[in-house]
């Protein structure tokens, strides 16, 4: 896992399957489980703009320690 946070905007969050998407400045997609949102709501708002670790995980380009900002 990178240290340098990055910032992006969740772009879709489907509550009842707990994942989500997230576009950053850079225009690449990252997607997130709710059990990364750092504020432990487990639910985000289509539109909020965030702060995130990138990570990869299993071939695939994750945020992980999402937070509003």
């Amino acid at each position: 896992m990178s240290s340098a946070r990055l910032t992006g905007t969740v772009t879709d969050f489907d509550f009842a399957v707990g994942l989500g998407h997230l576009s950053t400045a850079e225009g690449e997609t990252r997607l997130f489980h709710c059990l990364e949102i750092a504020d432990g709501t487990r639910d985000i708002a289509v539109g909020s703009q965030v702060s995130f670790l990138p990570v990869t995980r299993f071939g695939h380009l994750e945020a992980a320690d999402l937070r509003v900002v």
